[in-house]
């Protein structure tokens, strides 16, 4: 599984890097991720203009976009925006590892 998660803040990425290559995962944060089959967007950090770039440059990939719980605007958003599916910060790590455990994507 390729995994492409797109966030600048280093602790998100190294938490969030962390558990999903130990549960399997290939993991990449650089501008040209190749052809992930999943791109994880922080929409905190990245807004949600960033879902519909990604949606247009992969619309093979699912992607997973999360953000702040207090955002319900911006989470609703990001479902408009193209994403496959839109979690709170808190249940991001957790989701994409059970899906990675159980082959689900």
């Amino acid at each position: 599984m390729q995994i492409h998660l797109d966030t600048p803040d280093l602790m998100t990425r190294v938490r969030l890097e962390s558990r999903w290559r130990s549960a399997g995962a290939n993991v990449t944060n650089s501008q040209m991720p190749g052809h992930p089959d999943l791109v994880v967007v922080d929409l905190g950090t990245r807004g949600v203009e960033a879902v519909a770039d990604w949606r247009q440059r992969y619309p093979e990939a699912r992607i997973l976009a999360f953000g702040p719980h207090v955002e319900g605007e911006m989470l609703k958003a990001a479902r408009q925006a193209g994403a496959d599916e839109v979690v709170v910060r808190g249940q991001v790590a957790d989701r994409v590892a059970a899906k990675l455990e159980s082959d689900r994507f």
